[in-house]
């Protein structure tokens, strides 16, 4: 799935607003130390490799802070950024690049971890057909900035939110009575939404092939299970593979020819890429 413009738009405008008023609040009172008519310029930098992400957010916040603060970006999202390069440069108000600096790097450094890791993990599979799909395991307030962070670092969008498509688990399977009686009632209730059921035998398996799901996730499926699904399915839904994935076994489960393989850890393990802003003599 794509993120709709939107939605992003939408999106990018909360999160700005929500930083600002939780870093500035009514005032920068350490900003203020400097003289009112200081002009500089900066320059951000990152400490280390990365993919970068979060463009958009850096944009609107200089838009919503200071539109008179000019922004020269050296690179774009997707691009693979090398230690010490230069992301992006500031100029304008001293007091104003003071205070978008936190939020500004917050952003990037947040987003491009999350492409970066999107971008490693997405290397594993490369040759194979299985595309890597995020979660909605994110940062509370940051679904869709980390969903769009991973579809710049090379992966895709499972379903965005509770809102456009179905993933019916075990307590919905219960709640309507059966696979089949859960699935009948998702087609009815939207009949041009997805619906994905989530499957931890091969009983289930055929109840959601026989009720015509469009995706089955195998949960915790072994190697040779999974393997024996993609050929007994034979094309008749989507194959989706979650549960105890990591880097290090990624590409094995990719071999056994499922179409997805989600993993929850694009987005809610990760670690923010170093950067830094310097003032220019």
């Amino acid at each position: 799935m794509s993120i709709p413009q939107s939605l992003l738009d939408q999106s990018i405008h909360i999160n700005i607003q929500q930083a600002l008023q939780e870093d500035v609040g009514d005032a920068d009172i350490t900003a203020l130390l400097t003289p009112e008519d200081e002009q500089a310029t900066a320059t951000i930098i990152t400490r280390e490799t990365m993919v970068l992400a979060g463009q958009p957010w850096v944009n609107a916040l200089i838009q919503a802070y200071d539109p008179n603060v000019q922004i020269t970006w050296l690179k774009n999202d997707g691009d693979l950024v090398q230690a010490n390069e230069i992301l992006f440069k500031l100029a304008g108000s001293a007091r104003s690049l003071l205070t978008v600096e936190r939020p500004a790097l917050n952003f990037v450094q947040t987003l491009s971890a999350v492409a970066t890791k999107t971008a490693d993990y997405v290397k594993q599979l490369e040759g194979l057909n299985t595309q890597l799909l995020d979660t909605r395991k994110t940062l509370p307030g940051l679904r869709i900035a980390q969903k769009y962070a991973v579809a710049v670092g090379g992966g895709k969008n499972h379903r965005l939110g509770l809102f456009d498509a179905f993933l019916i688990k075990e307590n919905h399977i219960m709640a309507a009575g059966g696979i089949a009686q859960a699935i009948a009632k998702a087609h009815q209730i939207a009949p041009n939404k997805p619906v994905e059921v989530e499957v931890e035998t091969w009983e289930e398996l055929n109840q959601a092939l026989e009720a015509k799901a469009d995706i089955v996730m195998l949960d915790n499926f072994s190697q040779q299970q999974m393997i024996d699904a993609v050929k007994h399915v034979a094309g008749r839904c989507k194959l989706e593979a979650s549960g105890n994935i990591t880097i290090e076994n990624l590409r094995e489960v990719a071999t056994s020819g499922v179409d997805y393989i989600s993993m929850g850890v694009l987005t809610k393990d990760v670690k923010a890429v170093d950067l830094s802003m310097r003032f220019n003599d």
